[in-house]
């Protein structure tokens, strides 16, 4: 009995190196190494995250470094240009522009990220419903093509007009319009995802694995939440990637057209609206505010079109 177990086993290496071979075969390898080795072959997509990474350290350690307060107000320095104590500059009241550059990244990040957050969870729940119940797919497509008919900016513009006082009396003259914006930016912004994940979801409808789960009787809940949303999750991190850039980019339109963020509260949008009344003088004050909401959203867009790639079983050639 012995013998024959011996004989069944499998040999061992007979060598270290051959050993440390054997387990490099041996051990599975994890599927998120495959999506990672793919998204550094895109060039586009590491700048991108290098970029994105120098931006969240700029934006939330800088300060910590650089501990000048954004709201400081030095008349003797207004207007200077790039200098040791001021490497951006001041602006027409002596306000360092390089904090106030940090504290508008993280308002304008914060504004992205939480908008992208509420569209992803909005547009996900319409198309996997839309999707999966065919009964309510007419009536939530219907919906999505009315949403997407209205034209944005003037909504947003009307809704900020009509909500912006009773919103800064209940949360603050900061709290209320981030709350608004946010709002406003997420709910008009989840039409894309929905469509993208029914349409994900109405392939996998017909595959093997979802026709076997509900032939031994699956709750319509257990199929959504173990079948449907992990095999969709692709789809959903590439259009994330793109809100976040919608976002920042909407953020910043309402902030130059002046019915963002109170002037006391920098985002990157307010001080390029800042920085148009003094384009003449200090050229660089513009510059700056539009360098940094042009090359943020650019990296977030590699970064969407890397990640598209590596997730991509067809594109990896899987």
């Amino acid at each position: 009995m012995t013998e024959t177990a011996d004989r069944t086993a499998a040999p061992a290496p007979a060598t270290p190196a051959l050993a440390a071979e054997f387990e490099t075969y041996a051990a599975p390898r994890n599927q998120w190494w495959d999506v990672w080795d793919q998204f550094k072959t895109h060039k586009g997509a590491l700048f991108g995250l290098g970029f994105f990474v120098f931006t969240l350290l700029f934006v939330f350690v800088g300060p910590l470094v650089w501990t000048m307060d954004p709201q400081f107000i030095d008349i003797r320095a207004r207007n200077a240009g790039p200098s040791l104590a001021h490497p951006m500059g001041t602006d027409q009241l002596g306000r360092d522009t390089m904090a106030r550059m940090m504290a508008g990244g993280q308002t304008s990040i914060a504004v992205g990220l939480t908008a992208m957050a509420l569209a992803l969870l909005l547009g996900t729940l319409v198309g996997v419903l839309a999707g999966y119940f065919r009964r309510l797919d007419g009536l939530l497509m219907r919906t999505t093509d009315l949403f997407l008919a209205m034209p944005l900016l003037p909504l947003l513009l009307v809704t900020i007009m009509l909500f912006r006082d009773p919103l800064r009396a209940n949360f603050g003259p900061e709290g209320g319009i981030f709350v608004l914006i946010v709002f406003m930016i997420g709910v008009t912004s989840w039409m894309q995802t929905a469509r993208v994940v029914r349409a994900e979801v109405l392939a996998l409808k017909e595959r093997e694995f979802v026709l076997a789960a509900r032939s031994i009787g699956t709750p319509s809940r257990r199929m959504i939440t173990r079948h449907l949303l992990p095999n969709v999750m692709s789809p959903i991190m590439v259009s994330a990637t793109l809100g976040i850039a919608n976002a920042i980019i909407t953020e910043s339109a309402l902030s130059f057209l002046g019915l963002g963020f109170p002037s006391d509260f920098p985002t990157w949008g307010r001080l390029l609206f800042d920085a148009t009344d003094w384009l003449t003088q200090n050229p660089e004050r513009v510059i700056w505010p539009g360098m940094a909401i042009s090359l943020t959203v650019l990296s977030v867009n590699y970064i969407g079109d890397g990640l598209r790639d590596a997730l991509d079983p067809r594109i990896r050639g899987r």
